[in-house]
């Protein structure tokens, strides 16, 4: 295991050994090369996250004066907007 500036660079057999604290160093922002022969096979790593979370539309709503009200089906238009089932609300 070799880590500099938030990369680690790790075997196969390291990563077959523990994935999971492998996927530990991935969820605090690690990215993690996975080598064969010491040449990269594998990059993982937290994906890129689009848009904005619904808090901070929510507090840029409040922050312009926006007057819109949530209704009772906003949770369900959104799980169906994102592709969940609906009956999950």
């Amino acid at each position: 295991m070799i880590m500099d500036m938030g990369t680690l660079h790790i075997s196969e057999a390291e990563l077959a050994r523990d994935p999971y604290a492998v996927l530990a160093k991935v969820e605090e922002g690690v990215e993690v090369i996975v080598e064969r022969d010491h040449r990269p096979v594998a990059t993982i790593k937290t994906p890129k996250r689009s848009g904005r979370s619904i808090s901070a539309c929510i507090a840029s709503a409040k922050a312009s004066g926006s007057k819109v009200v949530l209704d009772g089906g906003f949770g369900k238009d959104v799980r169906l907007s994102v592709g969940q089932p609906a009956e999950l609300v």
